[in-house]
């Protein structure tokens, strides 16, 4: 067989072997899920559209203000920035990874006049050095490129990819809970308005009470322990006020971090409208898998990290490097182009570690516990996730009947007050009774307020946890589905009963 056939098996032999990549392909680990969530009244499965966008899912509670909140955070929150800035570097990272997979082509030249030693050490003793001035001038194209033997370049890209879809899933999940908070602390602010007004209005109550009690006792009906109890209830309440306006203040600032507006320039006014929380299509356990930005993510540092294992174990195969170079070099720049002038180099340079110490069994060996130390951070961001949506479940389910309940209990305790009111006038009972019923009014009111606003919450909560809105079939209307951006509805899809 002659020499360039050999030549030739031989080069088809190492592209061959460059297309083996060492290391473990990546496979998803099985994740053992419960086939459906534990469903209570007024819950029911539903069958959401996973691969849809999930939409601006804030726009479902038809609130305007929270509509712009939530447009002015994800034009100015600094932290939504670094994660679109830390997305990036991850593609131009996955962009330099990619390159090496491709030659390398490099333009040289040079122009440099020069002396030659004539003390120079001789490379024939029968030929005398002598001294010269000399032009130089030279163009060159130089390639190399590296035979993926092992495939480590392979890997690498394998690696840089999952990196930036990491990073995309880390921007999906900063933006996911970037809205959950603006949401967050505006119902806390909402909630804290309807406490407020539930305050003044049972402030107004005992003022008109205390005037009353005042003028009897002025009247020499009463005695003054009773204008004294209605006072001390007064101020109690009136302390409460300050309490609560502290606490708005504090999510008015917490929001205007979050949209990135300096705090002392934000204000929100006092708005009294009730927000009813959206009915919140379930799905079922595995789709949080596919919709939860924070599972992708972990999913992908897998991938990485896996892709890792292979890079560190081509370090156990040799390193091939093609390096050919053609060009020009003359002394006469007018005969560079001259065809004496050609020179040409073609050659082909391999390294292979023989002994170190351990080193490159080391580095696998950290790279395989960086893939097991994911793994287990996968498997702990999917117990949360499912964790998080069933308290999300169970808790919008109480709370519904726990607002239920509380309604109830303003207006039992409203009358009360009424009674209470008419014994004392009429002599039947004691003044003790009327500050008591005002008592449990204001508590039993501020209660079904907090409950209002734990509702919104939770419902907030629940949608973070499955990681945003679905769009299409949600049971909602025409109108709905064009403040969201998604295509109406079809077909009814469970949710709350």
């Amino acid at each position: 067989m002659r020499r360039p056939a050999l030549a030739a098996i031989a080069l088809a032999a190492v592209m061959l072997a460059a297309g083996c990549a060492v290391g473990p392909d990546y496979k998803a680990p099985e994740t053992p899920l419960p086939v459906s969530w534990k469903l209570e009244a007024p819950w029911r499965e539903g069958t959401p559209n996973d691969i849809a966008d999930k939409g601006p899912w804030w726009k479902r509670y038809g609130d305007p203000q929270l509509d712009a909140l939530q447009d002015q955070a994800v034009a100015g929150s600094p932290t939504l920035a670094v994660a679109g800035a830390r997305l990036a570097q991850a593609r131009a990272t996955l962009a330099s990874s990619s390159a090496a997979q491709y030659p390398q082509l490099g333009l040289g030249t040079r122009a440099s006049r020069l002396k030659i030693s004539a003390n120079r050490p001789l490379t024939n003793y029968n030929t005398a050095n002598s001294s010269t001035v000399q032009n130089d001038f030279a163009l060159s194209l130089n390639a190399s490129y590296e035979l993926d033997l092992a495939g480590r370049v392979q890997r690498s890209v394998e690696g840089a990819t999952a990196s930036a879809e990491q990073s995309a899933a880390d921007l999906a999940n900063t933006r996911l809970l970037l809205s959950a908070d603006v949401a967050s602390s505006y119902f806390n602010l909402r909630s804290t308005d309807i406490e407020l007004d539930v305050l003044t209005r049972s402030i107004a109550l005992q003022r008109r009470a205390l005037e009353l009690v005042t003028a009897r006792h002025d009247l020499g009906a009463v005695s003054g322990l009773d204008v004294a109890q209605q006072q001390a209830l007064l101020e109690t309440t009136l302390t409460q006020v300050d309490v609560l306006k502290k606490q708005r203040a504090q999510y008015e600032h917490a929001l205007a971090t979050l949209t990135g507006t300096p705090a002392p320039s934000f204000a929100l006014a006092t708005d009294l409208r009730e927000i009813r929380p959206p009915a919140v299509p379930l799905g079922v356990p595995s789709d949080v898998l596919e919709r939860r930005p924070d599972v992708a993510s972990a999913e992908r540092a897998m991938a990485a990290a896996n892709a890792q294992i292979g890079v560190a174990t081509a370090a156990f195969y040799p390193s091939i490097l093609i390096a050919p170079t053609v060009g020009v070099d003359s002394r006469l720049i007018e005969s560079l182009f001259d065809a004496p002038s050609l020179l040409w180099s073609v050659g082909v340079s391999a390294t292979q570690v023989l002994f170190d110490g351990g080193r490159v069994r080391a580095g696998v060996d950290f790279a395989k516990a960086g893939y097991d130390a994911t793994v287990g951070n996968y498997r702990r961001v999917v117990l949360t996730a499912m964790q998080e949506v069933q308290d999300g479940i169970d808790g919008l389910a109480a709370l519904e009947r726990a607002t239920a309940q509380a309604q109830s209990a303003v207006a039992a305790a409203r009358r009360v007050l009424d009674m209470a009111n008419s014994r004392y006038e009429g002599g039947a009972s004691t003044y003790l009774d009327v500050i008591t019923a005002q008592q449990s009014l204001l508590t039993v009111e501020r209660q079904a307020a907090q409950l209002q606003g734990q509702r919104l919450l939770t419902s907030v909560f629940l949608v973070k946890a499955l990681g945003g809105d679905w769009c299409g079939d949600s049971g909602a209307d025409a109108a709905l589905a064009a403040r969201t951006g998604c295509p109406a509805p079809g077909r009814q899809v469970a949710e709350k009963r």
